[in-house]
């Protein structure tokens, strides 16, 4: 991992802040005997309470945040994923509920309760799933601001998935590529797992040490599924907790489907030899790079999603796997053109211009369009027609 001298510098507040859970981390390295696995690095710099990325107030969505999401582009995409949850709650019936986990600034939950009213397909409440106090009082603030009292009274925020059994749809987007994962690394044929240590001169290094039996068999899986072993020296992510957490969201879905959007890769292609450092890094404002290590809770920590592994999950949850398809192909197959000249009509020269960067930024190949992916699992419901465009599950 090397230095990036043109990332913009931090200003003295935002510096302040990363210095107090450097601080924190340093606490819990030093607790834990000396080395935290990446995993729990990764779970601090995201999600610890008051100091995480996730949990404190920057700017994360958006122009003037680390990372665009598609939801934050415009109006276009949740119009259009709302369409094809619209078909899934008219055939749960008026008892439905919608759970976002994840809800973002609340953008997308506006114009996705605005399309569903619009087709008479609310449902009997929606739900958002978020961890950060800080994002629940933004999206509270936005959508009491943009959605009429009757729908607004729709919206409910939870700690934890529903503790009821519930029917109804989960959609997460740009979900499972924020779950700390741990990272492996092969040496000598035995698998190790990344661990953070301090170097000694109040900075962080990484260290491996042998992994435990869940992550070596979670390896050894993947390798059995390529039909070959990592050479050594490999090293890249794997979520043995994906199935876990998959069952946790949904808790008690009984009939309905999840449908997840994120980027990422079939197995096969995850795993390539010449992907040989994994797929990790960091963002900070709209800068990509590979040093995760650096600022902790002033950048986005990331990884792809293994789709093949997102399909396990999902079908050992008990669910069928309803379609897996690029994002562009899966927004074409659900009208987003039909949505773009309907807001082209009613907008003026300026905001067509808008709407057709908004379509080109969702579908292009060299933009989101292929590195972003739908997946769908459904159970006593059919959503086969949202995947007809351009299906992908062949590459699982």
């Amino acid at each position: 991992m090397h230095a990036h001298a043109e990332l913009p510098t931090p200003g003295p507040d935002a510096l302040a802040h990363s210095a107090t859970l450097d601080a924190h981390i340093h606490a819990v390295i030093a607790a834990a005997g000396g080395t935290i696995p990446f995993s729990r690095f990764m779970e601090l710099c995201l999600y610890a309470p008051g100091l995480g990325y996730y949990s404190a107030g920057s700017a994360k969505f958006g122009g003037a945040g680390d990372f665009t999401t598609a939801p934050e582009t415009g109006r276009l995409f949740a119009a259009t994923v709302a369409g094809v949850l619209a078909e899934a709650l008219r055939q749960l019936g008026p008892q439905a509920r919608v759970l976002e986990v994840g809800g973002g600034s609340g953008a997308f939950a506006e114009v996705a309760l605005k399309r569903l009213l619009q087709l008479d397909a609310l449902p009997d409440r929606y739900a958002i799933l978020e961890p950060s106090a800080d994002l629940r009082e933004r999206q509270r603030e936005h959508l009491g601001r943009t959605l009429t009292p009757p729908v607004f009274e729709l919206v409910e925020w939870l700690d934890r998935p529903f503790e009821d059994d519930w029917d109804g749809v989960l959609f997460a987007n740009e979900v499972v590529d924020a779950l700390p994962t741990p990272r492996f690394a092969i040496r000598g044929g035995q698998v190790f797992e990344e661990h953070v240590a301090l170097d000694g001169n109040s900075g962080f290094i990484r260290v491996d040490r042998p992994a435990d039996a869940l992550l070596a068999a979670a390896v050894r899986h993947v390798e059995h599924y390529l039909g070959t072993p990592f050479a050594d020296h490999y090293r890249s992510e794997l979520l043995p907790q994906l199935p876990y957490w998959l069952q946790a969201v949904a808790g008690g879905l009984r009939s309905g489907a999840m449908l997840l959007v994120d980027y990422g890769y079939p197995r096969r292609e995850y795993y390539l030899p010449q992907r040989s450092d994994g797929t990790l890094r960091a963002f900070y404002r709209q800068h990509m790079h590979e040093d995760v290590l650096r600022w902790p809770g002033l950048q986005d920590i990331t990884a792809s999603v293994d789709f093949t592994a997102l399909a396990e999950a999902g079908t050992g949850a008990g669910f069928d796997l309803a379609g897996y398809c690029s994002q562009a192909s899966f927004l074409l197959g659900n009208g987003i053109d039909r949505l773009l000249a309907e807001a082209e009509a009613r907008t003026d020269e300026a905001g067509v211009l808008r709407l057709r960067q908004e379509l080109k930024r969702l579908t292009l190949p060299g933009e989101m369009g292929e590195r972003f992916q739908a997946m769908a699992f459904a159970r006593d419901i059919d959503l086969g027609a949202a995947f007809l465009l351009g299906d992908l599950g062949w590459r699982l």
